[in-house]
Order: structure tokens, then sequence, then C-alpha cells
């Protein structure tokens, strides 16, 4: 991928007519159009190593500034790097209702610490929120949701490199000898993310709401024969 500032101050992008994100704003994937590149002297004259462009999003018109490191100057353009950062990443999404106190309080930071790509500290926060979800199910259920997650690697056919290393982030304790905390990048996180959302789907939210279904079904079911005239004695019949 091609991406340049040209010595007019002009962003050159192979890919300018299909690049698209996630709008933090919004939460639709929109099409992005630059709006403010900086200036081609000034960055020749400073030669920082990042630059910074403005973008606005063509669903709500918000602006979403990307950050882009500098690869080369040349005599007559800026080459960047493609690997660029967002500075407002989209929050992710989960249903806390039915998770207890502690764990939803730490998992709410976990997916704060993934949303800023503060990917190690993320890391941490997916361990201690796995520690409060094993404290509050029991021995029995840490074993349940490590079941869980081996079917989740046949079912999404993770690689035995991922698999071991979501293993150490959930399952592995503090007090093993270090190092016990592998490092994770974007691409690690993405799935390690995913993966704790299923885990808590599975032990929470999908037993609440199927209880809470349930419940709703039998309130109702009751009130209709409440509401129904016994038939002796609609009909007099002794």
């Amino acid at each position: 991928m091609s991406i340049f500032i040209d010595s007019s101050g002009t962003l050159h992008h192979d890919q300018q007519h299909n690049f698209a994100l996630t709008c933090p704003h919004c939460e639709v994937l929109s099409h992005l159009t630059p709006m403010s590149v900086p200036q081609y002297a000034p960055l020749v004259a400073f030669k920082p190593s990042h630059v910074g462009i403005v973008y606005r999003c063509d669903s709500c018109n918000a602006p979403l500034f990307l950050k882009y490191p500098v690869k080369m100057y040349t005599g007559s353009r800026i080459e960047l790097g493609s690997n660029f950062h967002e500075l407002e990443r989209p929050r992710e999404k989960f249903s806390f209702t039915h998770l207890p106190e502690e764990a939803e309080t730490l998992f709410r930071e976990t997916l704060s610490c993934f949303s800023a790509g503060n990917y190690n500290a993320f890391g941490s926060m997916c361990r201690r929120t796995a520690q409060a979800v094993f404290a509050d199910l029991g021995e029995n259920g840490k074993l349940k949701m490590f079941d869980q997650l081996v079917e989740v690697r046949d079912m999404a056919e993770l690689d035995q490199d991922t698999f071991n290393i979501l293993r150490k982030v959930l399952f592995a304790t503090d007090a093993e000898p270090r190092p016990n905390m592998p490092l994770l990048d974007a691409t690690i996180a993405g799935v390690l993310v995913e993966v704790l959302k299923d885990l808590l789907y599975q032990s929470y939210v999908r037993k609440g709401r199927l209880h809470q279904a349930m419940t709703m079904r039998r309130y109702f079911a009751e009130e209709s024969r409440a509401k129904v005239t016994p038939l002796s004695k609609a009909t007099g019949a002794p």
C-alpha cells in the first residue's frame, strides 16, 4: 500500500476510494475523506517521526484523527507507513446485565483498555476479569470455561500458538514463575477480546437470558390461566 504526501501538500493513497473504518462516533463502517493534511514544508523542515491527518467520516461527518509513521523523506514527497494508529476507536459492546458486579466492573475496564489500544494492559485486565469469574463460578466453573475455550479453538480453527497465548493469559496464575503473561499485539488482542466475550456470554449472559425468558413465559401462562373462567362455573355444572 502506497501512502505519501507530495510537495504541494496533497495526500496520495492508492486505496483512497476504498479506505473505510468503523467510526467511533456513529459506529458505522464508513468511507473516510481526508480533510486536514500537514503542510509539506514544515514537515520537511522538522522531520517528525509521525504525521497526523484528520479525516471526515462520510456517514456522520465527524472528524477522525489518524497518526501515520513516516517511512522516508525524499526530495519530492514524504512516504508514510500503512500501519496507522487510531486516536479514537469504537467502543466495544457487550451485554453486562447478567455479570456479577466485580466481573462487570473489571470487564468494562478491560474493554476500555482494548478500545484505547493498550493491548498489554488489556491482557492484564483480561486475567483479572477471568480470576473474578473463577472465584464466582468455583473450580467446576473454571474447568467448564476451559472446556469452552477448547471448543472455541476448534470452531474458530485457532492455531496452537494463539491458543497457548489465550490459555496463558486467562488461565495461568500470578503465582507462576515469570514470564507468565505474554506480550500482546493488535491481532492477538482482537482474538482475545472476542474469545473472552464468548466465554462470558456462555457462562452468564446466555443462562441469564434463558432464565429471564422462562420466567416471563411462566408469568404470562399463569396470567392466562387466571383469566380463563373454569368450564364448570361458566355452564353452571355442579
